[in-house]
């Protein structure tokens, strides 16, 4: 029997096309290559910054400013880490910026689910414009209303306390209202229309139903207002007199001084304050990348 020729064997589907091909077609390698290739340079891009600091925090503080910079250092050291944990409460400045995070993530998965789950499946009139309305907020930038806002918290004599950063979390938030109701669309109707057969109200479809089927939007969501609110600088510096209250936003001031700036100290204490959000992320990675994809918001 002669041999078989390797490369003159095709495997053909049943509509005749030939897979083989496809895949180790050189152009469709060479431009898959050439994808990740982008794709991890603009990865590294990104990186960057958080490698200096990292790189910044184990230095000793003669070998921050050599020229020419460079990543590396003759000696690493955690004397910065000492220095910064030295400086400021940290573990008060951490407690006060984790319960201020983790109320922010409940009020905002409470009230933006239940607004966006009433803009999405349930009919009621004017019901349209408010989501117009709703979504008009956020064209306005918050600068035109943080000055009306604190004269408002203000007379009823709440500034000074975690209430004017706490409360508005409970009303919902414009970006997640939005976010969730897109989501929320494409559940379909008739799993809404079974429960509604069997007796249930829309309070209950909304627990029972819908809740469990948006998990991935919910992590979403979770992850960018826990983000949003262990990262915020400018409302606790407004509404915070009380130095015990202090978050470590705020904290990170502390290595600001007339004499200059303590850049490893500084550095260490951004790492420091990095890291949990580093960890939420990672942790609820897949769950943000699928509910990010499945509400359009891209």
């Amino acid at each position: 029997m002669p041999a078989t020729d390797v490369a003159s064997v095709s495997v053909r589907s049943p509509n005749g096309a030939v897979p083989w091909a496809r895949r180790l077609n050189p152009r469709r390698a060479a431009g898959g290559g050439l994808r990740y290739l982008v794709l991890a340079g603009i990865s590294a891009l990104y990186l960057f910054p958080f490698v200096v600091v990292l790189t910044t925090s184990l230095k000793p503080a003669d070998e921050i400013f050599t020229l020419p910079p460079t990543l590396g250092a003759k000696r690493w050291t955690l004397d910065n880490y000492r220095a910064a944990l030295e400086a400021m409460p940290f573990a008060r400045y951490l407690f006060n910026t984790a319960l201020i995070s983790s109320i922010t993530v409940v009020g905002q998965l409470l009230s933006s689910s239940i607004v966006a789950y009433s803009l999405a499946k349930i009919r009621w009139r004017g019901r349209d414009a408010l989501l117009l309305l709703i979504i008009a907020t956020m064209m306005l930038p918050p600068q035109v209303t943080m000055i009306p806002v604190y004269i408002g918290w203000s007379k009823i004599g709440l500034t000074g306390s975690y209430l004017p950063l706490l409360i508005p979390q409970f009303f919902g938030s414009a970006f997640f209202i939005f976010m969730l109701r897109q989501f929320f669309r494409g559940i379909p109707e008739e799993l809404l229309d079974a429960a509604r057969v069997e007796g249930a109200s829309d309070l209950r479809i909304y627990r029972s139903v819908v809740l469990p089927l948006a998990r991935p939007a919910l992590v979403a969501l979770s992850i960018f207002a826990f983000m949003w609110a262990w990262t915020d600088f400018l409302l606790p510096l407004i509404y915070i007199n009380d130095p015990d209250q202090y978050t470590l936003s705020i904290g990170l001031y502390s290595f600001f001084s007339e004499h200059g700036v303590e850049w490893g100290a500084l550095m260490a204490a951004a790492t420091l304050m990095s890291l949990p959000l580093i960890f939420v992320f990672l942790v609820g990675q897949r769950q943000f990348v699928r509910g990010i994809a499945l509400t359009g918001i891209k």
